[in-house]
Order: C-alpha cells, then sequence, then structure tokens
C-alpha cells in the first residue's frame, strides 16, 4: 500500500467513489461520514494523509482540521471544498490545512496532490534521528530511548521533547515553547509548558536517570546536562 488515507466525506455516494478511485491507485483507506468519527480515527489510526471535506454534518471541516492539529496529528491534510474563495483557502490554511483542492476535481488530480503531500511529509521524517547525552529520538517512527530504555510519549509530550532536542543547551520561553511546539490554541492553559515538562521529567528520569531538561530562572527551560552550564 501507498499509505494509509482517512477520506472525511459525508455524502456517501462521494465518499464511496473516492475511496474506490483511491484503493485502486494502491491507498489504504479509512472512511469517515462526518467530523466526530474523523477524530476519533485520527487519534486511533494514524493516517498518513487526511482527505477532509469542507462542509460537514456535525463539526466545519475547519473546526476537524483545527482540532486534529490541536491533537498534534502531523499528516498531511488536503482539504476540499465547493466553495473556492480565497477566504475559505486561508481559513483551511490558516486552520492547518496543508492544501486545498476545490471541487469538482479530476480523480487524477486528486491522485497527483497525494502523492505530492505524501512525499513532502515522508522526505521531512526520514532518518531524522535526534541525540543529546543517553536521549535517542527517532521522528520517522516516533521512538524515543534513554540509555536503551523505551520511553512511550503521548503526542504532546512528544512535540514538546522534539523542539527541546531541535535546540539542545538553548534556553527557550515557556510562550516560544508553546507557540513552536503546539501552536497558541483555546484548549491549552497559560502552564501548559509546566505541566508537560513535568510529564516529560517523570518520564525521562523514570530509570533513576540525572535530569536533562532544566529549569532557567526568569526565562523558562532548557536541554542541558548540567543545570549551571551552557
Amino acid at each position: 500500500m501507498e499509505g494509509r488515507l482517512l477520506v472525511v466525506e459525508d455524502d456517501p455516494q462521494v465518499r464511496a467513489v473516492l475511496s474506490r478511485a483511491l484503493g485502486y491507485e494502491g491507498f489504504d483507506v479509512l472512511p469517515a461520514p462526518d467530523g466526530a468519527t474523523a477524530l476519533a480515527a485520527a487519534s486511533a489510526d494514524a493516517p498518513d494523509l487526511v482527505l477532509l471535506d469542507r462542509i460537514l454534518p456535525d463539526l466545519d471541516g475547519v473546526e476537524v482540521c483545527r482540532r486534529m492539529r490541536e491533537a498534534g496529528a502531523r499528516a498531511p491534510i488536503l482539504m476540499v471544498s465547493a466553495r473556492d474563495t480565497v477566504a475559505d483557502r486561508v481559513a483551511g490554511l490558516d486552520a492547518g490545512a496543508d492544501d486545498f483542492l476545490a471541487k469538482p476535481f479530476s480523480t487524477a488530480e486528486l491522485v497527483a496532490r497525494v502523492r505530492a503531500l505524501l512525499r513532502r511529509s515522508r522526505a521531512r521524517d526520514r532518518g531524522r534521528v535526534r541525540r543529546y547525552a543517553d536521549l535517542r529520538m527517532d521522528t520517522a517512527t516516533r521512538e524515543v530511548q534513554r540509555g536503551g530504555r523505551a520511553i512511550r510519549l503521548t503526542r504532546r509530550e512528544f512535540d514538546l521533547l522534539a523542539l527541546f532536542l531541535a535546540h539542545p543547551e538553548r534556553a527557550m520561553s515557556r510562550e516560544r515553547l508553546l507557540t513552536e511546539a503546539w501552536g497558541f490554541s483555546p484548549g491549552l492553559r497559560s502552564n501548559a509548558v509546566d505541566v508537560y515538562v513535568g510529564y516529560l521529567r517523570r518520564k525521562l528520569e523514570e530509570g533513576g536517570e540525572p535530569r536533562l531538561i532544566q529549569t532557567v530562572r526568569g526565562v523558562g527551560y532548557a536541554l542541558r546536562r548540567d543545570p549551571l552550564t551552557g
């Protein structure tokens, strides 16, 4: 299979046509008739790409897109809509969509867009192993180890640790961590960084290892071996 696609479309006939066409091209298709089903599937099934209709019977497609991103979904999102105004495209992209396709569209163009998004996504993740001290993260497989001990992280914990590993020994403010790891969202409290740093510390130090995420007074946090260095 070329990849697992979550197809979110409320019209059963259109959904069936898209599922058949994409399945014929070698994709594993997960159909969803509404926003609530799509959100559950995105969380449980980890699709490689989401094909998301703009108009849904329960939640607006833009809201579904926003909630997926807030929940930590990193899969490319291709939003489709019969409404093709600049405002509609901007709303979808601002919510976290990677591309926008106006209805009606040809199957050939849809498949080309999907493959292009998947290529970019896989190129971004391929071979991205980050290390610091005895900590190792594979961003392609989302595996984290410390000294060979496997550590299971939630999506938000993973995203925050990935940001620390991208900027080792650099002091970063809570505002920057919140913005770059997850983006501002109404679902996150102002103390979210402190809460998730606490979660990460417990998991990273569970085997008795020394602390790596240090508090930097008056600034925020830094990934450092020694709180007095750097």
